[in-house]
């Protein structure tokens, strides 16, 4: 068993455990409230609901648990209550044999005989993800130094680390010895004219996955590329080939989809069955925040802003009908994703809980595979959609509103940790005439080039925004405007090292930048005024540098960085 197999095998015993110790005291009180109960057909209406409810819930967390003795027993004092058999003698039996087996739990030998034969729960491993950081280890194996230099320069202003390989036998152990986030392989070597397809076939053979790589060759010929396609590969480029090109392929092939666990909120009154789910969801690399009373839902939407809601239907006090019903009622979560969660098997009562605009209804016990596909999906659903009304559709940035509102909220949490940070206002220098001697297309490329120099470079604490035509914005989050000029600053000389294309003319291009600094600017708006303000020096002092706004000259004016 492997060490996450048996931390989540430990902690589900944890939970087991803890239902065997709970039993005793939930069971004398419900046998309490029936004898109550049966005082009189008042009492009877009064408490039959509460009653319900026990053993409702027993028989879910028994069976999530797998305390499937329990579970059935609780379905028998279920029917009973339901009119599916004579009420008053069927509970009273349940009632003894429940007690009998708690009792049989209890003891030390029985308990241990009956964790030890449970199954411990088994689903699909979760590939493992190797690009956790943004910059990338890529391997380059090429025995032409003539297209290297200009790759391996490429490739280091956009932040990666780049390994160059001549010969196809040093790559091939050093793959063995640390797995590279992209391979960028030329086709062609002494050894033969597929020489480089064929180490990566083998390569992927003896690992077992494939290797992201992308191919450079001198031959566009069909042999050629149906090498490639048999090795795996991602891409193919035929040389000579434009660095920015290839570099921006790499990117694209080492981004992940995206960088955030899904975040998942549980609402269930029952603890034990709540946190058995929060560990198939966490195991499966979600980030899973448990709330045990319908009340502290709308707190607990507002602080975790989750990516869906698990709502258990039956709960005292709010069903989960009610509470989605007030959850959807409120504008900001009425797209919200909610799965119900029950072990009501009535399809009728299931189609009468979901009349809330509720995505599924999952019965218990659940199928840990089928838990986890089922909220992969909705909520990765949630996320494409959110994606597409906060960033911008050219450059995967935030836009302009969703920056501004981003950068308020970090401003606010500022205010109470005290903490500082630096704003950039960072502008392209003379877009227009891109645009006007290269054409729209080259300066889109421009724009797309630098959104992803800013994503690869900066931290993805860090908020990074479009806001507007050649305009970016960034917030640097606790970080002093010197340490912010000083990596802006080397932003722009690397940007200015990359080679741009338009037909067969090569160009450059070069971008300016303003920096302000909280907590001395306090709003939104007055940092990035003050960001501006630098950034109009930075262009009148003749552009291609960085000025910072905080520290004032003797004529009160911005200062250019050191």
């Amino acid at each position: 068993m492997s060490s996450s197999a048996s931390s989540l095998h430990d902690k589900l015993n944890q939970l087991r455990q803890r239902f065997i110790d709970q039993l005793p005291a939930r069971l004398q009180l419900t046998v309490g409230l029936w004898q109550q109960s049966q005082a009189s057909a008042e009492a009877q209406a009064r408490l039959g609901p509460e009653l319900h409810r026990f053993f409702h819930s027993l028989k879910g967390t028994g069976r999530s648990l797998g305390f499937e003795r329990i579970a059935l027993l609780a379905e028998q004092g279920e029917a009973a209550l339901d009119g599916q058999a004579p009420a008053g003698q069927v509970v009273e039996q349940v009632f003894v044999h429940l007690a009998e087996e708690q009792q049989r739990l209890q003891s030390l030998p029985e308990q241990q005989r009956a964790l030890a034969a449970m199954t411990s729960v088994e689903f699909s491993p979760k590939p493992v993800q190797t690009r956790s950081k943004r910059q990338r280890l890529i391997y380059l194996c090429d025995d032409e130094p003539d297209q290297v230099s200009q790759l391996l320069h490429h490739l280091r202003c956009f932040g990666h680390e780049v390994v160059h390989f001549e010969d196809t036998d040093t790559f091939f152990n050093a793959v063995i010895t640390r797995r590279p986030d992209a391979i960028i392989m030329d086709v062609q070597f002494p050894q033969g004219n597929t020489a480089g397809t064929e180490t990566l076939a083998s390569l992927n053979k003896l690992t077992g996955e494939p290797l992201p790589s992308i191919v450079l060759s001198a031959h566009g010929d069909f042999h050629s590329r149906l090498s490639a396609v048999r090795a795996g590969c991602n891409g193919y480029f035929t040389k000579p080939v434009k660095p920015l090109d290839l570099m921006l392929a790499v990117d694209e092939l080492t981004t992940p989809s995206d960088e955030e666990p899904l975040r998942i909120l549980i609402v269930d009154d029952e603890p034990e069955v709540a946190a058995y789910h929060a560990l198939l969801l966490e195991q499966a690399g979600m980030a899973v925040q448990q709330v045990n009373h319908p009340a502290d839902a709308l707190t607990a939407l507002e602080r975790f802003s989750p990516d869906l809601l698990l709502v258990d239907v039956y709960m005292p006090v709010c069903s989960g009908e009610e509470l989605a019903n007030i959850i959807r009622q409120q504008p900001e979560h009425v797209g919200l994703p909610i799965i119900y969660l029950s072990s009501e098997t009535d399809s009728q009562k299931q189609l009468s809980a979901m009349t809330a605009g509720v995505e599924a209804f999952i019965t218990k016990p659940v199928i840990p595979d089928e838990l986890v596909s089922a909220v992969t999906l909705r909520a990765e659903r949630l996320r494409l959609l959110r994606s597409l009304m906060t960033r911008d559709s050219m450059t995967g940035l935030y836009n302009h509103s969703t920056t501004t509102e981003l950068i308020s909220k970090a401003l606010a949490q500022a205010h109470r940790d005290n903490t500082e940070h630096a704003m950039a206002m960072i502008d392209i220098d003379h877009f227009k005439a891109v645009n006007d001697t290269h054409g729209h297309l080259a300066g889109d490329q421009v724009i797309i080039t630098l959104a992803r120099l800013l994503k690869t470079r900066l931290r993805m604490s860090d908020i990074i925004g479009r806001y507007g035509g050649e305009e970016f914005v960034v917030l640097l989050k606790g970080v002093s405007d010197e340490r912010a000029c000083a990596l802006i600053d080397a932003l722009r000389h690397d940007f200015a090292q990359v080679d741009f294309h338009a037909g067969g003319t090569r160009f450059r291009c070069t971008f300016s930048a303003g920096i302000s600094r909280f907590p001395n600017h306090p709003s939104t708006e007055s940092l990035r005024l003050s960001a501006d303000q630098a950034l109009y020096r930075a262009k009148h002092q003749g552009r291609n540098q960085v000025v910072t706004s905080t520290e004032q000259d003797d004529d009160g004016l911005p200062t250019d960085c050191p």
